[in-house]
């Protein structure tokens, strides 16, 4: 069974950054997608970046340039560094174990429990 564990939320000023990290167990983590959600508050769970298990990244428009997803396949993690951190990026952040057909993403039922991002004014 799949198990992804996320880590490195916290309480960071605006415009500051901070580096989450997703560590997966029991898939075969080379050969799988592997993609960021958030979710704030009173809303729905929304797309944040993912990354292929080619390397190939995609990023929702509101991360971009600002956020990088990369791997480490002989760790099995996939990280994500946050930069230019805004008050609106306040959430709890999910990876999910998914797939890549094209450069649209679809996303499994395989998720970590979260970790909380704070960005105060």
């Amino acid at each position: 069974q799949v198990q992804l564990v996320e880590s490195g939320g916290g309480l960071v000023q605006a415009g500051g950054s901070l580096r989450l990290s997703c560590t997966a167990s029991g898939s075969t983590f080379s050969r799988d997608a592997i993609a960021w959600y958030r979710q704030a508050p009173g809303k729905q769970r929304y797309f944040v970046a993912r990354i292929s298990s080619s390397g190939d990244t995609d990023y929702a428009n509101s991360a971009k340039g600002r956020f990088t997803i990369s791997r480490n396949n002989a760790k099995n993690t996939v990280d994500l560094q946050m930069n230019s951190l805004k008050p609106e990026d306040t959430a709890v952040y999910y990876c999910n174990v998914g797939l890549v057909r094209g450069i649209s993403y679809y996303p499994t039922d395989y998720w970590g429990q979260g970790t909380q991002v704070t960005v105060s004014s």
